[in-house]
This record gives C-alpha cells, structure tokens and sequence, in this order.
C-alpha cells in the first residue's frame, strides 16, 4: 500500500512490508521503487522491515522540486528513516548510491549500514582510451548523455539495452520498461530526471571519508557506466575509511544487477544485513 509523507519541498510515496529490522531502498534516476519488485519480499521473508521509497520527482512522489541534487535526496531518505524509526540500513542504487552515503556522513546515529548498488558517488571522469575500444562503455556513454540532453525516451530505451547485458531481462521485461516509459513521458518527471542528470555526485564524494557505518558496493562487470567497474568500486572503498568498506562484483551484470540477478545480490545483502541491521 502506498503511503506519503510530506517534506520540505513536495511529497515522498512509499510503502512498507515486513517486521523487523528497518532497510530502506532507493533507486536509480529514471525509475521507481517497482525496481525492487523481486527483492522486497526476499528481505521481508528473511525477517527484515523493508521500506520501498520513490525519489523526489519519480515514481508516484510529487514533481516540480526545488532542485534534485543527491544531497537533496539524502535529506528525504533521512527524513523517511526518522519517521518510519530507525536506525536502518540504507541501500541506493546509481544515483541514490550516492545520496546514501551523504545521509550515512550526516546522521551517523541513522544508518548502521550502507549498500551502494552500481553507486554514483564519486566525481565523473571520462577515460577517452576506453570511449574507443570498449563498445558498452561507449555505447552507455553515448546513449545516457543522449536521453539527459534531449529528453529522449528513444535513447533511454537504448540505454536500458545496454545495462542489462548478456540478454538476461526479468520476467516482466515489458511491464518494467512501460513503466517506465510512461513516468518518462509525463514532462514534469522528464524534466526531475534530467535534473538529476546534470548534477554532479562531486557532493557525495566529498562525504565518502565522513562515512562511520560499514559499507557494502556492489557493482556489476559488464556495468556500462565504467569503463572499469571493479575500479571504481575500489576507488569507493579507498576514499572510505580503512577497513569500512567492502566490493562485491557479480559476474555478466550490468547498471542493475538488483534487477538482473535479484538472487546474487540478496546473497550478498542477507549476511551484510545479518551483521549490521539493528531493530
């Protein structure tokens, strides 16, 4: 059932599942909380309180905010923990894997744990030897610049192609892309996500040596985004402190591994959660 929750600046809609220990979910720019279909009842049949959250602009939370930038998002994911009462282990995919580590730095009394699925959380830096011989990160390159500069669902659409490699889709492939399809072509929500596009995750960090809860990154091999995607997550973990943070890769993944291979990540969230989620 979805629930609202009123913040400075519009509304949140959420919904709730399960008892026991808080985890909240955030997802990616251009999506919804329907992203994590196939892992909210897996948390909630292991014993866990799950929290499925639309970001500010997505999803069914309202539109026309004052800005979308990760520290924005942070504060909304903050704000949702305190009412729903945490502390909670926070898990971000792409964009909010970035917002997930400003609210771990900002309210360290929150968060007992945090998850970055794929996470924008470093600032950008385009690796021109791998735009030539790298086709899936010249190809994303391409097509996400694209979709964020024009407004084009054509482009998003290809994008999509391109982060889930290998042909390996979820069974409702096609009720998940007309969700999307549908929340992209409402012009107001259109505008959020190119929003989101043009901010920098250069904010996010800034907070990743402020982080005190462990960190767990999870990125995908076959990830568009990186030219190098084990690099980056080791990049994360370097700018973390020593010893807080630990990588995960999943072999064939690509941006949304959560959505790819729902049943390697929860095999990765369930003893990270076992260890780190408090009720």
């Amino acid at each position: 059932m979805t629930e609202f929750l009123s913040v400075d600046g519009g509304t949140l809609a959420y919904e709730v599942a399960g008892e026991g220990p808080l985890v909240v979910l955030a997802h990616g720019v251009a999506d919804s909380r329907f992203a994590y279909r196939a892992v909210v009842p897996r948390l909630v049949a292991a014993g866990y309180r799950v929290a499925a959250v639309d970001l500010r602009g997505c999803g069914e939370s309202s539109v026309d905010w004052p800005s979308y930038t990760r520290t924005d998002v942070a504060g909304d994911l903050i704000a949702l923990v305190r009412h729903l009462g945490g502390p909670a282990v926070l898990v971000g995919h792409s964009f909010s894997g970035g917002s997930a580590t400003i609210a771990a730095a900002q309210e360290p009394e929150l968060f007992t744990g945090v998850v970055e699925l794929a996470p924008f959380t470093r600032g950008l830096s385009v690796s021109l030897g791998a735009f030539f011989t790298v086709g899936r990160y010249r190809k994303g390159m391409l097509r996400l610049l694209g979709a964020g500069m024009f407004g084009s669902l054509r482009l998003w659409r290809a994008y999509l192609e391109v982060s889930y490699p290998g042909g390996v889709r979820p069974a409702d492939w096609e009720r998940r892309t007309a969700r999307m399809d549908a929340l992209m072509g409402e012009p107001a929500r259109m505008k959020a996500f190119k929003a989101m596009g043009r901010s920098a995750p250069t904010d996010a960090g800034a907070r990743l040596g402020d982080v005190r809860c462990p960190a767990l990154v999870v990125m995908g091999t076959l990830d568009p985004d990186w030219a190098d995607p084990r690099a980056e997550g080791e990049a994360i973990l370097a700018a973390l402190p020593d010893g807080l943070g630990r990588l995960e890769m999943i072999e064939g993944a690509g941006h949304y591994a959560h959505d790819q291979y729902p049943d390697r990540v929860i095999s990765l969230l369930l003893p990270f959660l076992a260890e780190n989620a408090r009720a």
